[in-house]
């Protein structure tokens, strides 16, 4: 019986816990799909006529369609290079010797106490000798530096938990290094890479400071950038920010929705340590 009080008493403290966290959600699409008075008035809880064409509003007037697709590249690519990098370098902090490896892994764990604004001045003036300011490139180069640091030491934990014997059959089978990291290590730590690409792809995906620095060219901007044009102390139109704000989420709802296995059993096979 107490088993079962106990059992109970922890679904109530569950679902209490889900409740809270999908409330903010559930308020941006209902606020989203409000006339500006009912969201003001907030005597309703749900829309007398949902206003879809909030939605409408918001991808013309925010101009959705040249920054969202801006934002998808950009998270595509540095996502895509994080990953390449922080799984060889953290596959290598976690299984060669080599000279200066305490001073590489202190100098990652120093290089994530270093708040981002505070390098934004080093980061332009280092665009402006490689000829990259206003470039795409140049700003998917820093994301893909700003992420490697936690990425690596993730990825690195993951990797150190595989049994070497692994390796060591692919050795005696005549597999080289590099061929054994591609074939036989990186398969295995799917889950890992899989929690690394959602950290960071939220991460990018919610960037803006740094575009503000590199960008003059407001076609280059990410999709942040289109849910300022809603902010106004003089003509306020939440339920327009709203809308908008609910399409800059859906791409990072609709992936985690398809990855989150992936996600809870990356996190608790010990890649987050």
């Amino acid at each position: 019986m107490k088993a079962l009080a106990g059992r109970g008493g922890l679904y109530a403290l569950l679902v209490l816990a889900a409740v809270g966290a999908l409330f903010p959600i559930a308020w941006l699409l209902i606020g989203s799909l409000q006339t500006s008075d009912e969201l003001y008035r907030g005597t309703k809880l749900l829309p007398a006529k949902p206003q879809w064409s909030n939605y409408v509003t918001a991808w013309t007037d925010g101009d959705l369609g040249t920054y969202l697709p801006n934002s998808v590249i950009y998270t595509v690519s540095a996502v895509m290079g994080i990953l390449v990098v922080s799984s060889m370098a953290g596959y290598a902090l976690a299984r060669i010797e080599f000279r200066g490896k305490s001073a590489v892994t202190f100098a990652l764990l120093a290089l994530m106490i270093i708040p981002a604004p505070a390098s934004f001045i080093a980061q332009y003036k280092l665009m402006v000798m490689l000829g990259l300011t206003n470039s795409r490139v140049g700003y998917v180069l820093i994301l893909v530096a700003a992420g490697v640091p936690l990425s690596a030491l993730i990825m690195r934990g993951f990797f150190a938990n595989l049994p070497k014997d692994l390796e060591e059959a692919a050795a005696i089978d005549g597999s080289t290094a590099l061929n054994t990291f591609a074939r036989v290590i990186l398969p295995l730590a799917r889950p890992g890479l899989i929690a690394v690409a959602v950290i960071q792809g939220l991460a990018v995906w919610n960037e803006y400071l740094l575009a503000l620095v590199l960008f003059d060219d407001d076609r280059l901007m990410p999709i942040q950038r289109g849910l300022t044009n809603f902010v106004s102390a003089e003509t306020p139109v939440q339920n327009i920010l709203l809308a908008a704000t609910a399409i800059s989420v859906l791409p990072v709802v609709v992936f985690y929705v398809f990855a989150q296995r992936q996600v809870v059993q990356g996190i608790s096979s010990g890649a987050v340590k």
